[in-house]
């Protein structure tokens, strides 16, 4: 069971950017003092939902403060970027932190980016398929080419070179689809609970079974709140006066560029529901979430958003209380329920 850390960089209201940045890597050193395996760092542009326009850098930040974590993007917007600069960014950090990172990269949508950085509505709505495809051909190790219709270059060989796989953010049917017939594994978000995930990996199997040639056993990632406090009525009590300050002007951010209406959410509701199916709440409360979580949906590589409290003390804390609290007894409680499925009903 692989437990890492998620972190969106929230610019809570009275922080600064520039104290939310650092403050980002100094959570993954905590992370991995606290014996987590990866941390993995969100990136959005222009808005306080996120302050980190750029996961790929922050993540060198990181690398080069660390010795042992996994460090990866969760998500580096592809729509916004061309994809083999990219897998350059990505091919250099794989080399030089040897092999501690991973890329995950998603769609992103219809916002701000797409209209300052030149790449458009066009690229969202039906480049993502083509984005991703030239991805990987970069990250393959050998020479990459381009005659589409949003990239046309002639062939080149990347340097440095780097065989690395990415993992894709699926929020619909049409990205899990995508991400089976790769056999590229997924990142599920948050905002989705056990029997949501458990269907798209079930769909994500079922796409996979078509493909011409199987690939081995992939390992989904899925993404969760995670805080522990003393009681589980103090957890949820803080995370209630907390996440609002947050949530509502940091989505406010999401602006489309393409004249359809901003999303939209009951931000109390939103709060409500991800206590609820999330780890929130004692030590103990915490590892019958994650392992109900493990047991439902078949995950075995979770990752948890830890920012939750609003304070960069209180998230250092929460970082330390999960890692000695929880993982250790989450670990050798699958552990032991993996070994007895091995062992069978009947064996002593």
């Amino acid at each position: 069971m692989r437990i890492g850390v998620f972190l969106v960089a929230a610019g809570f209201p009275g922080m600064a950017p520039g104290d939310v940045l650092r403050g980002t890597a100094e959570a993954i050193e905590a992370a991995e003092r606290a014996g987590f395996d990866d941390a993995w760092i969100a990136e959005h542009h222009f808005m306080s939902y996120g302050v980190c326009p750029s996961a790929v850098t922050l993540a060198a930040v990181a690398l080069g403060r660390t010795s042992r974590i996994t460090v990866g993007t969760a998500v580096s917007v592809l729509s916004a970027q061309h994809p083999v600069a990219l897998a350059e960014q990505a091919a250099i950090l794989h080399h030089v932190s040897d092999g501690r990172f991973r890329l995950g990269v998603g769609r992103g949508g219809p916002w701000l980016e797409l209209e300052v950085f030149g790449t458009g509505v066009a690229r969202f709505e039906r480049g993502f398929l083509e984005s991703l495809d030239l991805l990987c051909t970069a990250l393959n190790g050998g020479p990459v080419g381009a005659d589409g219709e949003f990239f046309r270059f002639r062939e080149v060989s990347m340097v440095p070179q780097a065989r690395m796989s990415p993992v894709v953010a699926c929020t619909s049917d049409a990205t899990v689809r995508l991400a089976a017939e790769r056999g590229l594994p997924m990142l599920l978000g948050m905002h989705i609970g056990d029997d949501e995930k458990a269907e798209m990996i079930a769909a994500y199997d079922t796409y996979a079974a078509c493909r011409a040639e199987p690939t081995g056993p992939v390992v989904h990632i899925g993404a969760a709140l995670g805080y522990v406090a003393d009681t589980t009525e103090q957890a949820v009590r803080e995370m209630r006066e907390s996440l609002p300050r947050w949530l509502g002007p940091g989505l406010a951010g999401y602006v489309p560029v393409d004249g359809r209406p901003p999303p939209r959410r009951n931000i109390p509701e939103y709060v409500d529901l991800l206590c609820r199916i999330h780890p929130v709440g004692s030590a103990e409360h915490c590892v019958e979430k994650i392992v109900a979580t493990a047991a439902r949906t078949g995950l075995r590589h979770l990752i948890l958003m830890v920012e939750g409290a609003g304070d960069h003390a209180r998230t250092l804390e929460n970082i330390a209380r999960l890692g000695a609290e929880v993982l250790p007894a989450v670990r050798n409680k699958v552990s032991r329920e993996q070994a007895g499925g091995e062992r069978g009903p009947g064996a002593a």
